[in-house]
């Protein structure tokens, strides 16, 4: 497929060998943790109503799950969207294996996608950005292999809140200011909210959502 292509290595990486053999091999370990890290989804939480919401209309259309983890979220998105054809990235071949046809599995870093620009229509990433290091040049990624038009969900943890769980030492969680400056630097529209695991229930600032449109 064409618009596959190498990843390409950050000129000025923070992210050293070292602390990515340790993310990936904590990774690893947690795919065996279905607790924690469950293989299935609610689809009727807001996160799930908020991304299709917003992705609209999949059918025929490329889209990436960047830091998949298990393909919860892409297994929904491709029941409602059973013509899509959907790619969950992640850094950890053990939680790749629980991605399966008819949902495509693609091992790598979010800081070097290995997709071409402007080869997806849809990217989300659902509390995956937490653990990408460098953060700017995950942002960018997901912004460059989407076309003009596409749309991207980002859902993550608001560093207000930061302290509420026990977290790895490479984690961050963010500001709501923060992460739409790094987008308004690649898309045309941007958006985000305070947003809650139920659509009735009043968010408690946990959790943010930002919404973009390059």
């Amino acid at each position: 497929m064409s618009w596959f292509r190498r990843p390409v290595k950050p000129k000025s990486p923070k992210l050293d060998a070292d602390l990515l053999r340790r993310i990936r091999s904590e990774f690893d370990r947690s795919s065996a943790d279905e607790e924690h890290f469950p293989s299935s989804i609610d689809p009727r939480i807001y996160h799930v109503r908020l991304i299709l919401d917003h992705l609209g209309d999949l059918n025929g259309r490329r889209v990436g799950d960047i830091g998949c983890g298990k393909g919860r979220f892409a297994r929904v998105l491709a029941g409602h969207n059973p013509g899509a054809w959907i790619v969950g990235i992640d850094l950890s071949a053990a939680m790749l294996g629980w991605v399966k046809p008819p949902l495509a599995a693609c091992m790598a870093t979010m800081t070097a996608l290995p997709l071409a620009g402007g080869s997806l229509d849809a990217v989300y990433a659902t509390e995956s950005l937490e653990h990408a290091v460098e953060i700017d040049a995950a942002v960018s990624e997901m912004c460059r292999v989407l076309k003009p038009g596409g749309r991207l969900v980002i859902i993550d943890k608001n560093v207000g809140h930061w302290g509420r769980f026990r977290t790895p030492d490479w984690e961050k969680w963010f500001r709501r200011e923060e992460l739409e400056e790094l987008l308004r630097r690649h898309c045309r529209t941007v958006r985000s909210r305070y947003i809650s695991y139920w659509e009735d229930v009043e968010p408690d600032g946990l959790f943010l959502a930002w919404m973009a449109e390059k």
